[in-house]
């Protein structure tokens, strides 16, 4: 990775900003971050000039219900007045058949409306007309609630007040009420009182079904011109979709380029900008820039900067997809160790082993791929080679869907007696093994942890801290004088035990010492030798404690293998053998949830026997700024 810093004539900065990105990748940082206040510097606040055109375009498509997506472009000067020509002729005849269908969308509506309230009078059989014209009656549509049409009873002595209810709905009576000329005020008042809520609905001829009939027909012919209207505005985007996306393209690039500016720092006439570049673009990037003029721009190193080095990752097709894992813990710093491609074997293997199956492995590929091709799911491509895992391991466990004998007539085919492992007959084998694979992946994990102490010139830590040297021949030695005790046969001279023990445990309880001496940390001095004495006797301790518990952890393997056949067991048992209903209903089961916990506790190993050892995931992406479509297309 090459820090960059370049200042020149304002004037110049696009360019710049154009030589930067078409280099590949550039991450911009907040270029006053690296100036003193009192230089003057100060960050460029503009507003973005294409911003308004951009969304304009956008707008436009989305009332067309159209997809709108930028196009790869090759930057040069833009026209802006004939593109803004454009624009507006664009928009005018759009708005126009817009408008007209908006128009006739609310006419729709208004049909639509009158339906649902004359719904409510269709048991009326009278002309509306008629009713409305009557000249010493006033008549009043509309609805109240149930409870308010219970009290109607308290005016019974009113016998000019009546009130006809047609229909009624879960909360509602609808209906009509009318009232003499003379005494409609007081009846209004009375009706308002009982929260009823008038609907007005003047224009009406004929009874309510016939008003109803002619709404739909209007309702028709309305929506057979909108139909025609849709095929107008289609054809035109049609015609013009080509052009207007090619002028949305370059817009959209000259927005993204102009929004880079505010990382510039700016005084008076001139600019400063800084950023990281990786170091496979430079020479590109010396090409663009030797075109400029009046530019000075310095080229350094990262391990010169003191601030924080983003760091970018690359992996391969498989490792890939385990970035996501390795993110959600952090990424490492830079000039660490990727470790993607370890968590990716490592995580595959370890999941296989504790859901070894060949059938539900396959199904877990399956539900894999379709998480990754339909949802876009990142999870999906991670559990795709896990399926494929758990498949292998159970052709070892010789296990198909739970049915152990299965794979019998293979194994005779390829000269076998039986399954390569027999997991319930075997349950020592099985524990002993997992505590096998703890102890070299633990061991591995350390050895990771030296190779980013060298790479990253801390060397000190690399050969006296807990997971350096001495830490692994502490480790190394401890586990032989453990299995020795548990009567494994060790071929190890028990004085050499001792000395490495003893060696090794004395470089551990002098780590600071030591490291402070090879990476020559100045300025820490012990104040006290007791607390000294007592603080490292602790921290052996806690080395040991996390040594044994890192490794006794990995028992969980074999243990989710004997889980996982015992599962099994109880689902044939269930079923007796024969009902094919539980055992479907079985695998589901035990995919779902054992599938879940397996992935829990293989990642929790990762995250806490071994990434702790070695990670400590405090890194920064780098993250590519820049226009859009540029990035894309490089």
């Amino acid at each position: 990775m090459k820090f960059i810093k370049a200042a020149g004539s304002l004037e110049k900065l696009d360019s710049f900003i154009e030589v930067c990105y078409m280099s590949g990748e550039f991450q911009p940082e907040n270029a006053a971050d690296f100036l003193s206040p009192t230089m003057g510097f100060l960050p460029l606040n503009e507003e973005n000039p294409y911003a308004a055109k951009v969304q304009k375009i956008e707008e436009l498509a989305a009332v067309l219900h159209a997809k709108l997506k930028a196009t790869p472009i090759v930057p040069g000067d833009f026209v802006d007045v004939k593109a803004s020509v454009y624009i507006g002729e664009f928009e005018s005849n759009l708005t126009r058949l817009h408008n007209d269908r908006k128009m006739l969308n609310d006419q729709c509506e208004i049909c639509e409306e009158g339906i649902e309230q004359y719904r409510h009078f269709i048991s009326l059989d009278a002309r509306l007309d008629e009713l409305f014209a009557c000249e010493f009656i006033k008549v009043r549509f509309g609805h109240m609630p149930k409870e308010s049409y219970d009290k109607l009873t308290a005016y019974n002595d009113k016998p000019y007040m009546l009130f006809v209810p047609s229909s009624t709905d879960d909360v509602d009576y609808w209906g009509v009420y009318f009232a003499p000329h003379h005494k409609s005020e007081e009846i209004d008042r009375i009706f308002s009182l009982l929260y009823f809520e008038r609907l007005h609905i003047p224009g009406a001829v004929g009874t309510a079904q016939e008003v109803i009939d002619q709404l739909k027909v209007n309702m028709d012919i309305l929506n057979t011109q909108i139909a025609e209207l849709d095929k107008k505005l289609a054809d035109y985007w049609e015609i013009n979709a080509e052009k207007i996306t090619g002028i949305y393209s370059r817009l959209k690039w000259f927005q993204d380029a102009f929004d880079l500016r505010r990382y510039a720092a700016c005084r008076g006439n001139q600019f400063y900008y800084a950023g990281w570049m990786p170091a496979a673009n430079l020479k590109k990037f010396n090409e663009g820039l030797s075109k400029l003029q009046d530019i000075n721009c310095e080229v350094s190193d990262a391990e010169n900067q003191a601030t924080s080095v983003p760091v970018k990752i690359k992996n391969g097709f498989f490792a890939r997809p385990f970035e996501y894992f390795v993110s959600m813990y952090g990424l490492p710093s830079y000039g660490e160790a990727d470790i993607t491609a370890f968590v990716a074997v490592t995580y595959t293997l370890i999941f296989g082993m504790m859901f070894g199956d060949v059938g539900q492995g396959l199904v877990l590929m399956i539900a894999g791929f379709l998480m990754w091709k339909i949802k876009a799911m990142p999870l999906g491509k991670i559990i795709i080679p896990c399926g494929a895992s758990s498949m292998f391991f159970g052709f070892i466990f010789g296990s198909v869907f739970g049915f152990e004998e299965a794979l019998n007539p293979i194994y005779k085919a390829l000269g076998l007696a039986s399954k390569p492992l027999d997991v319930m007959e075997s349950v020592n084998t099985v524990l002993l093994f997992s505590i096998g694979i703890g102890v070299f992946l633990v061991t591995l994990s350390m050895l990771i942890n030296v190779y980013s102490c060298i790479k990253s010139k801390r060397f000190g830590e690399a050969l006296f801290s807990n997971n350096g040297v001495a830490g692994i021949v502490f480790y190394t030695f401890g586990v032989l004088a453990a299995a020795g005790m548990m009567g494994l046969r060790i071929n190890v001279p028990k004085s050499l035990m001792i000395a490495g023990l003893t060696v090794s445990a004395l470089l551990l309880f002098s780590k600071d010492l030591l490291i402070n001496l090879v990476d020559k940390h100045h300025g820490e001095k012990i104040e006290s030798w007791t607390d000294f004495v007592l603080q490292n006797i602790f921290e052996m301790l806690e080395y040991v404690l996390s040594y044994l518990s890192n490794t006794v952890s990995f028992l969980r393997v074999g243990a989710f293998v004997l889980v996982h056949a015992g599962m099994m067991m109880v689902v044939f048992a269930l079923a007796n053998d024969k009902n094919i209903i539980v055992i479907i209903l079985g695998n589901i089961l035990v995919v779902a949830l054992e599938g879940l916990l397996t992935g829990i506790q293989a990642l929790r190993l990762e995250f806490y026997e071994m990434f702790s050892r070695f990670l400590k995931g405090d890194g920064s992406p780098f993250i590519a700024a820049g226009p859009a479509v540029l990035n894309k297309n490089n």
